[in-house]
């Protein structure tokens, strides 16, 4: 994957962010700065929504965004259509994101965070593979579900309105 882009992001600019996109870079990847990695501090919800549309729309073949709590950038990723972003605060739960989820964006907290331990959940989630053969059923059976309830909002709602 080493030709690959990944588009990485955070809210606030941050050692940690920096450093991710930077080793990126020296690894062989095409970084595409979002946000603060890019310029200036930018409200979660656009840095998660830039990172995500780069991804759904194949600029981005994965993409890495960053808050305080990496809640609210996992949250607003996920509103993006195609988007499948996970909050990983371990390796192995961003490898097993990757290869059991189709997880496409990986969520990370800055909050403690160093450059080495972020950037060994990064490496975890980029190395993983891809999707576990096994788990591909399930990954279509999300994107069914985002079909029928997130292009139209919730299907529900509106039958009983």
């Amino acid at each position: 994957m080493r030709s690959s882009r990944v588009a990485v992001g955070s809210d606030s600019r941050d050692p940690v962010a920096d450093s991710i996109a930077a080793n990126l870079e020296d690894a062989g990847f095409a970084v595409i700065r979002c946000g603060a990695v890019e310029a200036t501090a930018t409200p979660w919800p656009e840095v998660a929504e830039q990172v995500g549309r780069l991804v759904a729309q194949g600029a981005a073949e994965a993409g890495v965004v960053c808050c305080w709590t990496g809640t609210g950038v996992s949250i607003a990723a996920n509103k993006v259509p195609g988007i499948r972003a996970a909050l990983c605060k371990d390796a192995e739960t961003a490898r097993a994101a990757r290869r059991w989820n189709g997880a496409n964006v990986l969520a990370l907290s800055l909050d403690g965070a160093t450059p080495d331990s972020a950037q060994a959940i990064v490496d975890a989630f980029l190395g993983s593979g891809g999707v576990d053969p096994e788990e591909v059923a399930n990954v279509e059976r999300v994107a069914v579900m985002e079909r029928r309830y997130g292009a139209r909002g919730s299907a529900q709602r509106t039958r009983r309105a």
